[in-house]
């Protein structure tokens, strides 16, 4: 279910909000978090050359059994025509609803054509980010403790590359190449990158477990 989406000044996207739900969702969809790279020969192109962008994908768990206090002295509500799809209706009144977290700057927006509606969305959406905000605060300190004892290595570079030209799909992470990039894309094949990840990840905890 999309959220919110803010459409390119040249096409596509900049910025896709999703809710996402199925039986063990978060434990395959995290994968996909980082920088994922992509190489292609886009149509404008006259000389063949490939060109390179980049998207980044953030992937945050609902936080179900966590309590989030959000006070209305600490958020400032805004209504706004909305500027995502849904035809002309949507844009009839100023249903857009958008949220700003006002100790930490969040915002979120959700722009369905009930404002009554998008307000508990975007509420939602606040909560999660704050969930999320606080998570990797603690996460941080745990991996600045760990570090200091045995270093660390950067894992913000780029996770995954999609070659157009050659079909082919490269997971950095793990040294995965596959030539399905057309299966990836449409989801037929993802699960085979994700299965190798999740398998990869559980042989190093094993490791360190039999390490300790």
């Amino acid at each position: 279910e999309v959220v919110d989406a803010s459409e390119g000044d040249a096409g596509g996207y900049k910025e896709i909000v999703a809710n996402i739900a199925g039986d063990g969702v978060f434990g395959h969809m995290k994968w996909e978090s980082g920088v994922h790279r992509v190489q292609r020969v886009p149509a404008t192109e006259t000389q063949g050359r490939i060109h390179t962008s980049a998207a980044t994908v953030a992937v945050l768990p609902a936080p179900e059994n966590v309590e989030i206090e959000v006070k209305p002295e600490d958020i400032r509500i805004d209504t706004m025509r909305s500027s995502g799809a849904g035809g002309q209706h949507v844009n009839t009144t100023d249903s857009a609803v958008r949220i700003t977290h006002l100790a930490t700057g969040i915002m979120v927006t959700s722009s369905e054509k009930s404002q009554h509606v998008n307000r508990e969305k975007a509420m939602e959406q606040l909560k999660i980010r704050l969930y999320e905000k606080e998570r990797s605060e603690r996460d941080a300190e745990r991996a600045e403790a760990r570090a200091s004892q045995i270093g660390t290595g950067d894992r913000s570079q780029k996770v995954r590359t999609y070659n157009y030209p050659e079909n082919r799909v490269t997971d950095h992470r793990i040294g995965l190449t596959l030539y399905s990039l057309d299966k990836i894309i449409t989801g037929d094949k993802l699960n085979d990158v994700v299965e190798a990840l999740i398998t990869e990840d559980r042989a190093r905890k094993l490791a360190a477990m039999e390490a300790n």
